[in-house]
């Protein structure tokens, strides 16, 4: 499609990611399918929130990591194997830190799409690659045959090597045959494992320099409607339902909107109410400030 080479492709791809603007090419996990996550914030006095922050970036279970404005002023994603490693993590951080952590589990998600529109230098159909070349060979492996399933997830989840033969060297680190590690992608693609394979982009390297959570506090018959709604706009990219945390967080409903300036954000925001009708529902707005920690989640711990 790129009119360009294997070699030079990878290349670029290399390029790309050791300046930061690629994360990596690999599986985006649909959330709480291989293995268990929360949102958690904390409120820390400012003075201390970059001691605090590094403290929490030393537990391998955290993949993001913010500094958000607002009292609850950290906010990390953690994602393990199981939900009791998940609340034996909350707990390693309350101990090691001295700080409350408030977690907010994922109840439903109705919109996940960290795609951002970028400009292109070539004219390509609209078709994206979603998956693993197949062949015929490769669809007669079982799903059922889980022999190497666990460490394939642990070999992807940092992302695919950048190799001319990717499924290969994965499969020499599972001790799998290359078409059974493209069969299991494959079946994890179909049953919505993974809801995602390809390039993932930095937004902030890419130019999205400001992006806000905005919560909301909506009832609960109207909750998925209204969440709905919001997946539906085109500036938001994540919106999903998380359980309140009473008396201090009366929220059920986050989305997050990203743009080029704050001031783009903020016009999204007031844009999006407005159509739908939702001004007077009680919201926060909780713009991002520094970014401690941005990687894939590892929901099988790096042997």
């Amino acid at each position: 499609e790129l009119d360009t080479s294997a070699e030079d492709l990878l290349k670029h791809l290399q390029d790309l990611q050791v300046s930061g603007v690629v994360s990596r090419v690999g599986p985006v996990f649909r959330p709480n399918t291989v293995g268990a996550s929360t949102l958690a914030a904390m409120a820390v006095p400012p003075a201390q929130l970059e001691q605090v922050a590094a403290e929490v970036n030393r537990f391998p279970q955290v993949n993001h990591n913010y500094e958000r404005e607002h009292r609850y002023n950290l906010w990390f994603v953690l994602t393990a194997e199981d939900t009791r490693a998940i609340d034996d993590t909350l707990d390693a951080i309350r101990l090691q830190t001295g700080f409350e952590v408030m977690s907010l589990p994922l109840l439903r998600d109705f919109h996940i799409d960290l795609g951002f529109h970028l400009p292109f230098r070539h004219s390509t159909n609209n078709s994206a690659m979603t998956g693993p070349v197949q062949t015929a060979s490769t669809r007669t492996f079982a799903a059922a045959n889980s022999s190497c399933a666990e460490d394939l997830i642990a070999a992807i989840q940092d992302g695919l090597p950048l190799v001319p033969r990717p499924y290969q060297a994965i499969a020499d680190r599972v001790g799998c045959s290359e078409a059974e590690v493209i069969a299991r992608l494959q079946d994890m693609l179909d049953r919505g494992v993974i809801k995602r394979l390809g390039v993932v982009v930095r937004h902030h390297e890419l130019g999205y320099r400001a992006n806000a959570m905005v919560v909301w506090d909506i009832p609960d018959e109207r909750v998925e409607d209204i969440g709905l709604q919001l997946g539906d706009q085109d500036c938001v990219t994540l919106c999903y339902q998380r359980p309140r945390h009473l008396p201090d967080w009366p929220y059920n409903l986050f989305c997050m909107v990203h743009g080029h300036d704050r001031e783009e954000v903020l016009a999204c925001i007031e844009r999006m109410t407005a159509t739908l009708d939702i001004e007077a529902m009680p919201h926060e707005v909780l713009f991002s400030g520094r970014r401690f920690r941005q990687r894939g989640a590892w929901y099988r711990m790096p042997r």
